[in-house]
C-alpha cells in the first residue's frame, strides 16, 4: 500500500494538468506587419488613410478567448491620407491634437467567440483623452507563431472629440468613420 501512496501525488498532478485549460499565447504587433487604416467622407467624396506607426501585444487562446487581452497603441502623428491639405490638418487641435494626445490606445479586456474564426474584441478605445467602450469584430487565424487579425469598426468621430470647431456638425466631413484592422502579430 505504501507504494500506491507514493504515486498518488503524481497521479493527481497529472490529472489536474490534463484538465487545466490551455495557456494563452503571446504575440507582438508591429507596424509594417499589416495595415491599420481609416476611411471617411469629405464633401461627399470617400477618402481613406492609414497609420504608419503602431505597436502592441495580444494574449489569446482560441480555446479560452474570454481570458484574452490586447493593448494596441497608435502613433497619431503617423496618420496619412495622401492629400496634403488633409494630412496637414489631421495633427491639429481640431482633429487629432497630437501635441496634447500623441497616441490612441485600444485596450481589449476579452474576446468573445462567435463561431469559426470570428470573435468580438471587447475593450476601451481612447482617442484625444476620451475613452469609450467598443466592440471590434475580428476574424482571427493562427498559423505557427503568427496570429492574423482582420476586422472593421464604424465609429462616430465626434464621440471622441475628433473634428471640432467648424468640423463638429459633419457638414463638410461625415461624422461616421471606418477603422480597418488587417495585422499579423508574431509570437514573442
Amino acid at each position: 500500500m505504501k507504494v500506491a501512496h507514493k504515486f498518488l501525488p503524481v497521479a493527481i498532478v497529472g490529472a489536474l494538468a490534463l484538465s487545466a485549460p490551455a495557456f494563452a499565447a503571446d504575440w507582438k504587433v508591429k507596424a509594417g506587419d499589416g495595415a491599420l487604416g481609416f476611411s471617411g467622407t469629405q464633401t461627399g467624396k470617400a477618402f481613406s488613410g492609414h497609420f504608419g506607426k503602431y505597436d502592441g501585444s495580444i494574449t489569446f487562446d482560441p480555446a479560452h478567448p474570454e481570458v484574452g487581452r490586447a493593448k494596441i497603441t497608435v502613433d497619431m502623428t503617423s496618420a496619412t491620407t495622401g492629400d496634403s491639405q488633409r494630412d496637414g490638418a489631421l495633427p491639429g487641435h481640431d482633429w487629432f491634437d497630437v501635441k496634447a494626445f500623441p497616441t490612441a490606445v485600444f485596450d481589449v479586456k476579452d474576446f468573445k467567440a462567435k463561431g469559426g474564426d470570428a470573435y468580438d474584441a471587447e475593450g476601451t478605445l481612447t482617442i484625444k483623452g476620451v475613452s469609450k467602450a467598443v466592440v471590434l469584430p475580428l476574424a482571427i487565424d493562427i498559423s505557427g507563431d503568427a496570429l492574423h487579425a482582420k476586422g472593421h469598426l464604424q465609429l462616430v468621430r465626434s464621440a471622441f472629440s475628433v473634428g471640432t470647431g467648424p468640423w463638429t456638425s459633419g457638414q463638410w466631413v461625415a461624422l461616421e468613420v471606418g477603422v480597418d484592422v488587417d495585422v499579423t502579430a508574431h509570437g514573442g
